[in-house]
């Protein structure tokens, strides 16, 4: 059976920048097994399959899968299946696309922008605090120097479903020179913590946005995300618990994605204190492939 198949770039402003996304459409009867060969195949941070029909509550079922796993919840994925949904799959509808994940249904909704442009926004399920890390210790598994780390506010462990060690670093030049080296953060990983790291910096390379940010990945090997907005929720969560830009509510333009060449912008909106918090996290979808899945 073909199946409708979308590339959607997502955190971009125009085609081959942003992160790549694959999403197929009528996934009904697809098995696991098959799914997570398609998504090696793709070999795309996240590929998503879509039921073809809404289910009683509104919402489309959707199922995520890296080329190595399947997992709960992701920003980007989230982010550019709406847009397909909605595009391509009910265009008629108004209002916001609701998906269905493993972590509950999330709704997308859509805000126009200049020039016929649109950001998609979600809002992030709550966003927990974990384990504390010493910065010498993330500082020698990133290649950095302790002094790399801005020792205002912890690295921390934040997470929703998935979890990623939020570094905050003290320049633009710390943030290019970090690698995430698996076999320095064998320690780490043997105390729980996550191979997933999420790296930013004040400084950034356009004066409009405000902040620039990296995210290291393990699957398959070390991989780096070109926008994550996963990350960014789990940032939001942090900047708030820690005061760090010493506001209360955040409207934010994070840089991402320059060190891969798909530069990317991630929006953050966010406010609130402890199990208050509110965070959403937006970008612009681009379409760049449309086929069928053999």
């Amino acid at each position: 059976m073909a199946r409708p198949f979308y590339i959607v770039d997502v955190f971009a402003a125009q085609a081959y920048a942003g992160n790549p996304l694959a999403v197929v459409l009528d996934a009904d009867g697809m098995d696991t097994a098959t799914m997570q060969l398609v998504a090696a195949e793709t070999n795309y941070s996240e590929t998503t399959f879509v039921g073809s029909q809404p289910e009683a509550d509104g919402g489309y079922r959707v199922r995520l899968f890296t080329p190595a796993r399947e997992i709960a919840f992701a920003g980007h994925p989230i982010l550019g299946t709406a847009w397909v949904v909605r595009h391509h799959v009910a265009p008629q509808e108004r209002g916001p696309v609701r998906l269905n994940l493993p972590v509950g249904q999330v709704p997308v909704s859509f805000e126009a922008e200049a020039a016929g442009l649109e950001t998609a926004w979600f809002r992030a399920p709550q966003v927990s605090a974990g384990a504390t890390c010493a910065a010498e210790r993330m500082a020698a598994a990133l290649g950095l120097a302790a002094t790399d780390i801005d020792c205002r506010a912890p690295v921390q462990q934040f997470g929703a479903s998935t979890a990623a060690m939020v570094v905050p670093l003290n320049s633009l030049d710390a943030l290019r020179r970090a690698r995430l080296d698996l076999a320095a953060y064998g320690p780490l990983l043997a105390e729980g913590f996550p191979p997933l790291t999420y790296l930013f910096c004040r400084e950034t390379h356009h004066a409009g946005n405000d902040l620039c940010a990296r995210f290291f990945f393990e699957a398959h090997g070390v991989r780096e995300d070109p926008a994550t907005g996963n990350g960014a929720a789990f940032l939001g969560a942090w900047l708030l618990e820690y005061g760090y830009l010493e506001r209360t509510e955040l409207d934010l333009r994070i840089e991402q994605g320059y060190e891969v060449r798909r530069p990317s912008l991630v929006r953050l909106r966010a406010r609130g204190s402890g199990a208050g918090r509110e965070i959403s996290v937006g970008g612009g979808v681009i379409a760049v492939v449309r086929g069928e899945l053999a």
